[in-house]
Formats: structure tokens, sequence, C-alpha cells
């Protein structure tokens, strides 16, 4: 049987989706499994941003690591949280841009 691929969580903020999506194809053509943040049509409800944040914490669960994209080196309050929560359980945190 073969090995697992690697799990990706990408994080970031929502001004760098298509940087994010980039990121995605390229983790995805590599053979890597991504998990990657929600995208909608519409801004969501403080009620559904509630659920969607619970929900990106639960894949940086999931995931072997996290690669946070941040063109320019900007990293977000929300972004930040995720960061730290993925630091808090074990997960090793890559940037695409230096700090």
């Amino acid at each position: 049987m073969a090995e697992r691929p690697e799990i990706v969580c990408i994080c970031g903020s929502a001004r760098f989706v298509t940087a994010m999506r980039a990121a995605n194809s390229e983790l995805t053509l590599a053979g890597v499994i991504v998990l990657a943040p929600s995208e909608a049509d519409e801004s969501p409800t403080p009620e559904q941003e509630v659920v969607l944040y619970a929900l990106h914490l639960r894949k940086i669960d999931l995931a072997d690591r996290v690669l946070v994209v941040n063109p320019g080196g900007y990293v977000g309050e929300s972004t930040r949280r995720e960061i730290a929560y993925a630091r808090e359980t074990g997960k090793s945190v890559a940037f695409t841009h230096p700090l």
C-alpha cells in the first residue's frame, strides 16, 4: 500500500484568494492533499463566520503542517490566531513570504 500523501492546510487573508489558489494548485500537483479556507461569493454573516473559523481550525487539526500565504509579509489578526493554534497543537508553520 502506498504511503499517505502529506496534508497541508493553507491559511491567509481572504484578500489573497488568488495567491492561495495558486499555492493550492502547486501543492496539489506535487501530490499533496490541500485543505484550504472556504470561499463564498457573498460575505458570510457573523454566525457563518464563527462556523467557518471553527471548521478551519479542524482543518488545521487534520493537517501535517500549515502554509501561510502572506504576500508582502502581511498576516492579519485571524491568521495570527490560526498560526498560534497550529503551533499550540504541534504543527509546523511555513510562510510564502518572510515576515
